[in-house]
């Protein structure tokens, strides 16, 4: 966390005033020469939109069809089948790639309500001439009813949203807005897909952190360049401008919107092409094989699923995560029948001293085979497992109890047999 001193020197180098100590009273002379040098014109060149309310101000940009986002082909056109799958929303299987509107908004606060102002609304859409991104920016606050008129033309074709958060922040922003000033929003209606939920659950078990930035490091391969400005900085560089009129700080919020809508592009091709292939897109790591094997689990596909499975524990996996991943298999074979397959996966989590393993195998050569010298081996194993440091106290009393009685157990059985 930037320590105050640290916080100010960063504002002061996005040109930021800090502290109200010596600023003279604000000269209007002064003010309309700085508009006059750095108006938003001038420093973030754009266009105006004529609307029924006023003109709108947009910036635009486009990325051609070569285009990558680190490693991710913007313009990957993997099917959709089974995000709609996992969204559960089957409108989105179908959508042609140029009615997907991606958005993301930069506003005056993180608290929501009607007190929170999006002061740049950026949108982004596939096209024949590349992937177009729009930013739609309130020079004024006045601005704001101009800039949703404009935003209705751009709306018209989509018949898809993706966002990133925007289940629980964007959308319920922009739709109050437009509930404010009496509009009907054109794409409340349309299914909407929330990247962050699917990441959580892509990456949970092997990135500590899911927010896009980390994202685009970790799974896209991008780092932002230097005019990257943190989002926690834009609300104070938005009022700064409002005051001075001068655009040159807002240059790092243009550039950290729009990288945000292109992040969330290439983010969905890369999700769609690992979800609808997960056996053959060839950059799956074997932690994210699991978690796809537990989506294809959950599915009803235990065949895909077993396969992601295997394919993942081929590779050096966390503890937690081979456990997991033996346990949830070996359930998939054993609903099968496939019982020497289900022991061969015992042995070898057994191997790696995963207690779950040994008292499967206790369990097995007692009830299943009578073998009760392995039961009893495994069952002295089991224990050896518990009684080790890695085992909470209270939990290593109870499993001591129950794997006692198992043994004494056994070893009553093995007497009689004797």
């Amino acid at each position: 966390m930037n320590t105050p001193s640290g916080l100010s020197a960063k504002l002061k180098s996005l040109g930021v005033k800090v502290g109200a100590r010596d600023v003279p009273p604000p000269d209007p002379a002064e003010k309309q020469k700085r508009i006059d040098r750095y108006g938003i014109e001038l420093v973030v060149p754009g266009r105006e939109i004529e609307t029924p309310d006023g003109p709108a101000y947009v910036v635009e940009g486009v990325y051609d069809a070569d285009y990558h986002h680190g490693h991710a082909p913007l313009h990957a056109d993997a099917p959709l089948a089974a995000l709609a799958r996992w969204a559960r929303d089957e409108r989105m299987a179908n959508c042609p790639r140029d009615e997907i509107v991606f958005l993301d908004t930069e506003t005056t606060g993180l608290a929501g309500g009607t007190g929170t102002l999006p002061f740049m609304i950026g949108v982004g859409r596939f096209g024949p001439g590349g992937f177009r991104v729009a930013q739609f920016f309130m020079r004024d606050p006045a601005d704001e009813p101009a800039v949703l008129a404009a935003l209705d033309d751009w709306f018209a074709p989509c018949s898809m949203l993706v966002t990133f958060n925007g289940k629980a922040f964007d959308m319920p922003l922009v739709a109050s807005r437009y509930t404010l000033h009496r509009r009907q929003l054109a794409i409340a209606a349309a299914p909407h897909l929330d990247l962050l939920p699917l990441a959580r659950r892509l990456w949970r078990d092997r990135l500590a952190s899911r927010a896009l930035g980390s994202l685009e490091q970790h799974i896209l391969g991008v780092a932002r360049s230097g005019d990257e400005v943190p989002g926690w900085l834009i609300p104070m560089i938005y009022f700064e401008y409002l005051k001075t009129r001068d655009a040159r700080p807002l240059r790092g919020v243009f550039y950290h919107n729009a990288m945000d809508i292109v992040a969330m592009a290439a983010l969905l091709g890369h999700m769609a092409q690992m979800l609808a292939d997960p056996l053959g897109f060839a950059k799956q790591h074997p932690v994210d094989l699991v978690a796809l094997a537990k989506m294809y689990e959950e599915w009803g596909d235990h065949e895909t699923a077993q396969q992601a499975y295997n394919r993942g524990m081929e590779h050096d996996l966390p503890a937690a995560t081979f456990r997991e991943a033996a346990r949830r298999l070996s359930h998939l074979h054993r609903k099968r029948g496939e019982i020497e397959r289900t022991l061969e996966l015992w042995h070898e989590a057994a191997k790696r001293g995963e207690l779950d393993a040994h008292i499967s195998l206790a369990k097995h050569y007692e009830h299943r085979a009578r073998d009760y010298a392995r039961a009893e081996q495994y069952a002295v194993a089991a224990l050896g497992v518990v009684n080790s440091p890695a085992v909470a106290p209270r939990e290593r009393k109870r499993l001591q109890a129950e794997l006692n009685h198992r043994l004494a157990r056994i070893r009553r059985k093995a007497g009689n047999v004797a």
